[in-house]
């Protein structure tokens, strides 16, 4: 059984997809957001989730008070499944049926303050190393990024404005966090 850990819709039950997805743990989904939390990235925040599955991220985040949440996910039953979900709770997130990287590929029209990851443990590095590198015009300048991947994953081939912030091991799960850093041009004197 999955359901929301903490906040407005805490306790809520989610539906999962049937097959194609696997969720994040209730135990993870509690230290990623404890630790978000800590640094005050969810309360009032704009929350990108790519690989979105079932919507349980996006739908813990705007439980605990996240402004705006959009979740992409590329599987249409697990979008449905996540749109589903998303009534049920009575939390309004925006739900896209699109792969992560043709959702990035598109010129941005918000920007993000945090971006949850959870992709399929089998994507390659090189693929996540993309999704990353497209991902980085969507966000605001010290925005946070959470990857979640395998234990037995490498770290993430970070673009050179994402700074490595922490590394967690939950189990069979580890999840890497970085923080952008824009370089902002000094001017010529």
């Amino acid at each position: 059984m999955t359901r929301i850990v903490a906040g407005t819709a805490g306790g809520l039950k989610l539906n999962v997809p049937k097959s194609g997805t696997r969720p994040t743990s209730e135990r993870v989904r509690e230290a990623i957001f404890s630790r978000l939390e800590h640094y005050g990235y969810i309360e009032d925040c704009a929350i990108l989730d790519l690989y979105a599955g079932s919507g349980a991220l996006g739908l813990e985040a705007k439980s605990r008070g996240a402004s705006r949440v959009v979740a992409v996910e590329a599987h249409r039953p697990a979008a449905q499944v996540a749109i589903a979900n998303a009534k049920a709770t009575g939390l309004d997130i925006d739900v896209i049926n699109a792969k992560a990287e043709t959702f990035l590929a598109n010129e941005p029209t918000h920007l993000f303050d945090v971006a949850l990851l959870d992709p399929p443990y089998d994507i390659s590095d090189e693929e996540l190393a993309i999704v990353l590198s497209l991902l980085e015009p969507h966000l605001k300048d010290d925005a946070m990024v959470v990857v979640e991947r395998s234990k037995k994953a490498p770290e993430p081939q970070w673009p050179a404005s994402l700074v490595h912030d922490d590394v967690r091991k939950l189990g069979d799960t580890r999840v890497w966090s970085a923080v952008v850093r824009i370089e902002q041009a000094q001017p010529v004197e």
